[in-house]
């Protein structure tokens, strides 16, 4: 006659039985899964917060900016165009671009005082997007928004040196600029990436050219670009703000942060890969052990179902199928257990929570594919047995 043949249900519930009737041999071996899993996901998780986490702070530091501005080594140096911003930013990879111009006024914390007696401080016009392009903030009040009102901005430093550390809505402070007051309306935080801007006081483009007899030509233009590409756009950026004269504007290198920060990502993706596959190897290790020791405890089970006329096939199959299932339920409560761990520490260090989305997909994944690994050897050694070596065994 011929065997019958067991359909994927059958096998699920024969997989299923054989741990159900074993729960705390099976809940030990899932554990031991669930702890390889874990681990893995912690050990990348952790590693991926704390990188995105420095990679934050080297950001911050000017990886993807640029500073243009005339070359400082000429005599009679030249005018930017009066729309650069405008013009850099239609370059493919810059994200973002700002411009300031030195407008050359005084600014003072009073009318009464001498003006040959101000303080060293500049006076630039400010394009609207300044902040999100050097990565500034805000620390008290806010930035302009309206460039034709008399209102500024006071730089960190320049702040300090004006009395004004912040600014309130029933206490609004005020600075002479030129011969008229301007209202202040923002203090901002430090900005070690543009310390010329530390020590200066913003006024509106617009403000700039009504009340200071601006002429509308920036001085300096910042650009942020895509970082893989930000060499690429160093090099256009002279012939793109000054056609004429490319030579006689002086582009800034990228920051040595962002070598830095290309190191550390390829570091970090070797360090990812190897603590990953050690994860793996102590879950896939375990598993094999757990399906060996049921495979010789089990020798009479097997030897009556073969006698009943169960298949090699049948017991390979089920065996397996044990242990994809134990496998499987280890994967995701080793999946929850390590996302849990990884949230809790990046908590505790004021980390942003980093689990690389492989390493979720590929908990369960791997947990399939170890455990199918693991099981292939002891359901194999469970087929060859014989009903009379298997019913014969002490």
């Amino acid at each position: 006659m011929k065997p019958p043949r067991l359909s994927p249900l059958d096998l699920l519930h024969l997989g299923a039985l054989g741990l159900s009737t074993r729960k705390p041999r099976a809940a030990l071996s899932a554990l031991g899964i669930a702890l390889g899993i874990a681990t893995m996901v912690v050990v990348t998780g952790i590693p991926a917060s704390s990188q995105r986490a420095l990679l934050d702070e080297l950001t911050a530091l000017g990886t993807n900016t640029l500073r243009a501005q005339p070359s400082p080594r000429q005599e009679d140096p030249v005018l930017l165009p009066e729309g650069a911003a405008a013009m850099a930013a239609r370059i493919g990879p810059v994200t973002a671009s700002a411009a300031v111009a030195n407008t050359h006024a005084r600014v003072r914390r009073s009318d009464r005082l001498d003006p040959a007696h101000s303080s060293d401080i500049a006076v630039l016009a400010s394009s609207p997007g300044l902040l999100e392009t050097v990565n500034g903030r805000v620390r008290s009040g806010r930035f302009l928004t309206d460039g034709a009102f008399p209102t500024v901005v006071l730089g960190h430093v320049a702040a300090s040196r004006l009395g004004i550390s912040h600014v309130r809505d029933d206490a609004t402070p005020a600075v002479y600029v030129g011969d008229r007051w301007f209202t202040v309306i923002g203090v901002l935080d430090p900005m070690p990436l543009a310390p010329d801007i530390e020590r200066s006081v913003l006024v509106g483009w617009q403000a700039a050219r009504d009340e200071l007899g601006f002429d509308g030509h920036p001085t300096v233009v910042y650009v942020k670009a895509l970082e893989e590409s930000i060499e690429d756009v160093r090099a256009v950026l002279p012939a793109t703000l000054h056609p004429e004269v490319p030579g006689l504007v002086q582009v800034s290198r990228p920051s040595d942060a962002l070598a830095a920060k290309r190191a550390t990502q390829n570091s970090y993706s070797a360090l990812f890969l190897g603590l990953a596959g050690v994860a793996l190897l102590v879950g896939g290790v375990g598993v094999a052990n757990t399906m060996v020791i049921s495979v010789l405890e089990r020798r009479r089970e097997i030897g009556l179902r073969r006698a009943l006329g169960a298949t090699r096939g049948h017991i390979r199959g089920q065996f397996l199928t044990e242990a994809v299932l134990l496998s499987v339920l280890g994967g995701a409560a080793g999946t929850v257990l390590g996302v849990l761990g990884v949230a809790g520490y990046a908590a505790v260090h004021d980390w942003p929570v980093v689990i690389p989305s492989p390493t979720l997909a590929g908990g369960l994944l791997a947990a399939l594919v170890v455990g199918a690994l693991a099981g292939l050897y002891p359901s194999i050694r469970a087929a060859r047995l014989t009903p009379t070596q298997a019913l014969s065994a002490p």
